[in-house]
């Protein structure tokens, strides 16, 4: 379609901020990879004595932080990368970006002119050492604010009110509620804070030199946001910090262009001025528009740091559990989302503990126990659970006399642990089968049209199988797992189309013709699993979502 046709040879930059590393994805103008980098913050950052990326304060029970200034020297390595790989920046018409969702950076009263006044001769990291008031920024892992949510649901209305207005009810890892904390813990912090960016367009700042508008889907992750009017709300503006809109700035459409890129990246690595800087997002709608997903009835499950499922709806109807974020690349169309903190690093937890820390001997386990698990299920969570509101614990039961045919007649008995094949099959039978509950009551579809799997587990055969099963239904996979870099690279051709068309354009337009020979084009990974099976599991299903809720009553964190 020649109305969506790029430069010949143009180039399109993404990156994507992640928990763990900084990636970036380059798209040429036919939407294939021309380069790929990535910078692992524990190893190729040691000084900052991360962990998984993250601080963990034992001092804070759930405080979970990483330091800001860590995200700006990733970003020096990364273009240092980039340039030794032969990339030449000045054909990049365009950047954008993907940040982990949620996560708040804190500017400190006059950095706006440490921005617009950067120093080509120096890298970055050299620049930014006074600018932030928080040095250390809450990110999505953070559960340490539960006193701050129930105050906020409370004055708006309580929390289906919150969600109704914001998409989401009040959670410990949204900005609204971590902002509400440093300001009551830390008024002068506050006091002396001008501009409180997401971790996506902190990034964006950077590149444009100057503060960048929060946009209108990586918004809607603060519990701040209308979402039907895509405006700040006051109601919970209020209900959160004083003088807050003007620290948050306006927000912008996921398109729109942030701005040319800084006078230092001309000048230090050789982009061309004319460079757009689209707006940044967060990473899962990232990972959506790098999915291709395009109408409602598709699904995604991204199996990362975190797992999320996400789909679209043009309807959506915000409830106590899930999200729902503006698509960041339809404008009037709904990402709706369920998210599970409890990801890979609770995998490669009970690897290292049953599995002799090999992936080899975690699949084997997986391929010699029989579906089902012989009734055995398990919720096994290495940190406080967002979805169900569960705190640190592994929780095991054995459904005795399960047949898969019936409900009726079972009973469930609490066992210490399993043999170690049966805790590698409880755990991820446990994870997808949470997952298919809370999308079915999210109101997705069952099964779904087509399922893409993506993120850093969905190399993994063994678990797409599972899922397939499951599900029941084929499932699909993307040529890279990091589809929110990928995303961010095709957000940015979208946003400079948009921008040469001086209106919006759909982003299907730019692939739909000719998406097997793109970058972006998913291949049947596993076909369905038989119906006899996916109806057993729906036995499964409904029997650990009756666990499920007993264990909330009991040991729910709401």
């Amino acid at each position: 379609m020649a109305d969506y046709d790029l430069p010949r040879d143009a180039l399109f930059l993404g990156f994507d901020s992640s928990t763990q590393s900084l990636k970036a994805t380059v798209l040429d103008s036919n939407l294939n990879i021309v380069a790929t980098e990535l910078i692992h913050f524990d190893s190729e950052l040691p000084h900052y004595k991360t962990k998984d990326g993250v601080f963990r304060d034992p001092s804070d029970d759930g405080r979970i932080v990483s330091p800001s200034i860590m995200w700006v020297e990733a970003l020096d390595l990364m273009l240092q990368k980039l340039a030794k790989s032969g990339l030449d920046f000045g054909k990049i018409a365009a950047v954008s970006g993907s940040g982990q969702q949620h996560g708040s950076v804190y500017w400190k009263s006059g950095s706006s002119v440490i921005l617009s006044s950067l120093d080509a001769t120096k890298p970055l990291v050299d620049q930014f050492g006074d600018a932030f008031s928080v040095k250390e920024s809450p990110i999505w892992m953070d559960s340490s604010t539960t006193a701050q949510c129930r105050e906020i649901e409370k004055a708006v209305g309580g929390a289906l009110e919150l969600a109704r207005i914001t998409g989401s009810r009040a959670h410990e890892r949204y900005t609204g509620p971590q902002i509400r904390k440093i300001f009551e813990t830390r008024p002068e912090v506050y006091r002396d804070t001008e501009r409180i960016s997401l971790v996506s367009s902190f990034m964006a700042c950077l590149f444009v030199g100057a503060y960048a508008s929060i946009d209108e889907t990586d918004g809607a992750g603060m519990n701040l946001m209308d979402i039907k009017q895509r405006a700040w709300s006051k109601v919970a503006l209020e209900a959160t910090a004083p003088g807050l809109e003007d620290k948050l700035g306006k927000l912008a459409p996921a398109y729109a262009v942030a701005g040319h890129i800084a006078p230092y990246f001309v000048q230090r690595f050789n982009f061309h001025e004319n460079c757009l800087v689209i707006q940044w997002s967060g990473d899962n709608p990232n990972s959506l528009a790098g999915l291709t997903l395009n109408k409602p009835g598709d699904l995604a499950i991204s199996l990362g740091t975190s797992d999320t499922v996400f789909g679209i709806s043009s309807d959506p109807q915000p409830r106590l559990e899930g999200h729902v974020f503006p698509n960041p690349v339809d404008k009037e169309s709904y990402m709706v989302m369920l998210v599970y903190k409890n990801g890979s690093l609770t995998r490669e937890d009970i690897r290292n503990r049953y599995a002799g820390k090999s992936w080899d001997a975690f699949n084997k386990f997986l391929e010699q126990t029989p579906p089902l698990n012989g009734g055995k299920i398990g919720f096994y969570y290495k940190d406080h659970e967002i979805l169900p509101p569960l705190p640190v614990g592994f929780h095991r039961y054995i459904l005795d006399n399960f047949t898969g045919d019936t409900l009726e007649g079972l009973t469930e008995r609490e066992v210490p642990e399993f043999d170690s094949p049966a805790e590698v099959r409880a755990l991820i039978e446990g994870q997808l089968l949470s997952m298919r509950a809370h999308a079915e009551r999210f109101g997705m579809p069952a099964p779904p049209n087509r399922l893409i799997a993506t993120g850093g587990a969905s190399a993994n055969e063994r678990i797409l199988s599972s899922v397939a099963s499951i599900f029941g239904c084929d499932v699909f996979t993307v040529q890279r797992p990091d589809s929110a870099s990928l995303g961010a690279a095709l957000r940015a051709a979208h946003g400079w189309l948009c921008n040469k068309k001086g209106s919006f354009v759909p982003i299907s337009g730019m692939y739909m013709d000719k998406l097997e020979k793109t970058s972006l084009n998913c291949r049947l990974a596993v076909s369905a699993g038989n119906s006899e099976l996916v109806s057993k599991y729906t036995i499964l299903m409904k029997k650990r979502m009756e666990i499920e809720n007993g264990l909330v009553q009991k040991l729910g964190r709401y």
